[in-house]
């Protein structure tokens, strides 16, 4: 049994027709019926049930279609990332992030991996369910950089920087600090901001500070791009409440007031990471 007969056979249950699996696979027909029948013979199980006309799974075969696509899931997740930590500092490193950093601190980072690790291919993904747990866990990311410390036994978290949050305006707006003395001030106020029923970090903290200052904010429009709100704020539709980070966008016509809360950075990576390159790339950060 080969891990090529148990694609073929994967593909085979999907379609259920030999000469379609056959082209997608890129062998004959006759080839692929041959692996099929010697995967058949040398485990002693009927997959398939065949006529001239029909293919259909057997009872043994529906089992093993479900365990064995996770099973090659797997090593193909295995595969890739044998084939990164061979691949060394030429290698490829996969990273995910948050939009918030996009403006400043993503930028530099790049800059400084581009000057130390010039022959490295960097795939940048921003998830925006901000699961970047589960991203290190399944192999689909190897940084991740997010606004919460990833508690989790097999990922590694450095905290990098602190900054604070703040009230996003137009530039002719009434409210600066000093007039702001009471968040009802700003009950009349139209908000654009994340939807605070969102399991996110962003959405939670802004929970926390609305609750802690007895305030309900009038959402007009919710949104998680940064650079879309920054948009609507300079054309007067509403405020917001933005990581000060985005203020290195310069979208004109809006300001930035900062607030008395703060939001972190971290990076996390996979405890016991065999890739040097993925250490090497964390050294790096630090720089930053």
């Amino acid at each position: 049994m080969t891990v090529q007969q148990i694609k073929y056979f994967l593909e085979l249950a999907n379609e259920l027709h030999f000469w379609k699996t056959a082209e997608k696979v890129f062998v004959s027909q006759s080839t692929l019926s041959r692996q099929i029948r010697s995967l058949e013979d040398e485990m002693g199980i009927q997959l398939f049930e065949r006529d001239k006309r029909n293919v259909k799974l057997t009872d043994a075969g529906k089992f093993l279609k479900e365990h064995w696509s996770t099973t090659i899931k797997e090593l193909d997740q295995i595969h890739r990332q044998a084939k990164k930590i061979d691949e060394g500092m030429s290698g490829f490193v996969s990273i995910s992030y948050p939009g918030s950093i996009t403006f400043r601190f993503l930028p530099k980072f790049l800059e400084t991996l581009n000057s130390n690790l010039p022959d490295l291919k960097v795939e940048l993904t921003e998830p925006t369910d901000e699961n970047h747990e589960k991203l290190l866990s399944d192999y689909r990311t190897d940084i991740a950089f997010s606004r919460d410390e990833i508690s989790n036994a097999s990922i590694d978290s450095l905290k990098l920087f602190s900054e604070p949050i703040c009230l996003v305006v137009p530039n002719n707006h009434w409210l600066n600090k000093k007039s702001l003395k009471d968040f009802n001030e700003l009950q009349d106020e139209k908000f654009i901001i994340s939807g605070l029923h969102q399991k996110t970090f962003f959405a939670s903290l802004l929970r926390n500070f609305f609750n802690k200052h007895g305030f309900e904010p009038k959402t007009i429009i919710e949104s998680d791009f940064g650079g879309m709100i920054l948009n609507l704020v300079s054309k007067e539709i509403g405020i917001s409440i933005l990581p000060l980070s985005f203020k290195s966008a310069k979208v004109p016509d809006v300001r930035f007031i900062e607030l008395d809360e703060e939001i972190d950075l971290y990076i996390n990576w996979r405890k016991n990471e065999p890739n040097k390159t993925i250490k090497k790339v964390i050294e790096y950060v630090k720089l930053v």
